[in-house]
């Protein structure tokens, strides 16, 4: 039985971070067997993500991204714009269609990695729960945006886990997104937004051990990473 990778790792550039992700996904499509990989990272300064179809116009506040020169990028999975930075742990989680076929349908996707994800956070955080399609939130306010990107075998989900981050900056770059969940009400990124009151130390433990992750990943793909970014993240 082949067991999941674990992959704790901050790339000094944030296209470099942006890559590796995508190389996971690439990486175990071309295994020839079932390939799961869990990692973490943290962008060491703030940057806005593009959706794979967002379109910047609607999306961003670019005026304001000009001073400082927030950088801008696209990420390979769908969904809307985010603000991430310092205080935000980014996760992703490569999962095998073969090992998990029930996961072929988007909707399942979301209820399996987000289920997992609450069941692991709700003992340390009270009131942790999935919403809308693809949201982490404490009640009603979100600490975590998600989306996936499917391949033939493998799928790469990730997202964001708020935790020390200064929520005003999100109002300050970005609109309001295009689509909104219900339970979202029409409120302004402050009033939706919050930070989940744990460490990121004990956010990373709980998700490691939810997801059984006892593999030390091996030898990064430096030559896929690097075709990625000049490809995609330039």
């Amino acid at each position: 039985m082949f067991r999941m990778r674990l992959l704790d790792l901050t790339l000094p550039a944030a296209a470099e971070n942006l890559a590796l992700d995508e190389a996971l996904l690439e990486e175990a499509e071309e295994a020839g067997r079932p390939t799961e990989t869990l990692r973490f990272w943290e962008p060491q300064q703030p940057m806005i993500v593009l959706g794979r179809s967002s379109k910047i116009d609607d999306e961003v506040h670019r005026n304001a991204c000009r001073k400082p020169a927030v950088p801008i990028f696209r990420r390979v999975s769908g969904g809307a714009a985010i603000v991430t930075g310092p205080g935000c742990m980014m996760y992703a989680v490569v999962l095998s269609y073969p090992a998990r076929p029930e996961l072929r349908t988007p909707d399942r996707v979301h209820r399996f990695v987000l289920g997992a994800m609450a069941a692991a956070l709700k003992p340390l955080a009270p009131g942790v729960q999935r919403r809308g399609i693809s949201d982490l939130a404490v009640g009603e306010l979100k600490f975590s945006g998600n989306s996936v990107r499917c391949k033939r075998d493998h799928l790469l989900y990730h997202g964001t886990l708020l935790y020390d981050f200064p929520l005003e900056l999100i109002d300050r770059w970005l609109s309001m997104p295009p689509r909104m969940p219900e339970y979202r009400g029409g409120r302004s990124h402050a009033a939706f937004m919050t930070n989940l009151p744990l460490p990121a130390a004990v956010i990373r433990r709980a998700l490691i051990d939810a997801w059984d992750a006892t593999e030390l990943y091996g030898k990064l793909p430096e030559r896929r990473i690097s075709r990625l970014i000049a490809e995609k993240y330039i």
